[in-house]
């Protein structure tokens, strides 16, 4: 668990620098302390605090921004997010019994009003919805045996919870030394929200176990087709326990304020954080 304003370790910081950029764009020179730059990102979202309140020591918080949404554009905190996830798989330590689920987060008003042009990786709404309670976003996500997140999805808070499903499961690609990336879990656990015949098709396609409760619902319709309805879905009630896992990972993730309440006007910022807590989640595993 990372507290407010926890620095990378050394253990930790060795095993993301060989992952960083070494070259500033354009100039041909070295970048300056990746190390202070990412300490400093990590305070903000840890904190919750605003970009201005950032500790002198960090140095000018337009250029740590600057940092910030440059890698997410160009996909650098991505591309060391999957890294670590490879070198997790490499050892062992990754363990492909994915459970997928969602989560609301309230939304400042301060991240309202961002322009609906902008980098490739913010939707149009830029993943804030608008209801009777205020402005919200979802985070998707999918989290190994380890309680560790593997996959994020943006979307309004709005949305539904089984659309996205597909998303997510698309970005379950982790490379290996030989051969293709993986990108099938040994099984999926989920909850009732997204038992539809289009998931379980889905993942029969791909040769992908599911453990999938059955709604109440489901069940009666069921019972009403009588013998001209098909018999439930098998149902592990036992491999069921462990879907707890993407729970865990997200009351980990929250632990970051700035994770917990969404600050950023644009979802390209907002995932980049999720990525960043994700590096320091897996580099310390």
């Amino acid at each position: 668990m990372v507290g407010p304003g926890v620095p990378l370790t050394d253990a930790q910081w060795a095993r993301i620098e060989p992952l960083l950029p070494d070259r500033a764009p354009k100039r041909g020179g070295r970048w300056r302390d990746h190390r202070g730059v990412i300490d400093a990102i990590a305070w903000k979202f840890q904190t919750g605090s605003q970009w201005v309140h950032l500790p002198e020591k960090y140095g000018n918080w337009r250029g740590i921004y600057n940092r910030l949404r440059m890698w997410a554009v160009d996909g650098t905190w991505e591309r060391v997010f999957t890294a670590l996830l490879a070198q997790a798989d490499a050892g062992k330590n990754l363990l492909w019994a994915v459970s997928v689920d969602s989560t609301i987060v309230r939304a400042h008003q301060n991240a309202a009003g961002a322009r609906k042009k902008g980098p490739r990786l913010a939707s149009q709404d830029h993943a804030i919805g608008r209801s009777r309670g205020g402005l919200t976003t979802k985070i998707h996500l999918a989290a190994d045996g380890n309680c560790l997140p593997m996959a994020f999805v943006l979307t309004a808070g709005q949305a539904g919870d089984a659309p996205a499903f597909a998303r997510v499961m698309a970005r379950l690609r982790v490379p290996r030394r030989r051969g293709r990336p993986r990108t099938r879990p040994d099984v999926v656990l989920v909850d009732k929200a997204y038992s539809s015949r289009a998931i379980r098709d889905h993942l029969s396609k791909r040769g992908i176990r599911a453990v999938i409760p059955v709604p109440a619902d489901q069940r009666g319709h069921r019972q009403r087709r009588g013998s001209r309805g098909s018999g439930p879905p098998a149902f592990d009630r036992e491999a069921y326990k462990q879907r707890n896992t993407v729970e865990r990972c997200i009351n980990r993730l929250k632990q970051w304020r700035g994770i917990a309440t969404r600050y950023e006007k644009t979802a390209t910022i907002y995932l980049a954080a999720l990525h960043v807590a994700g590096i320091f989640l897996w580099s310390a595993h």
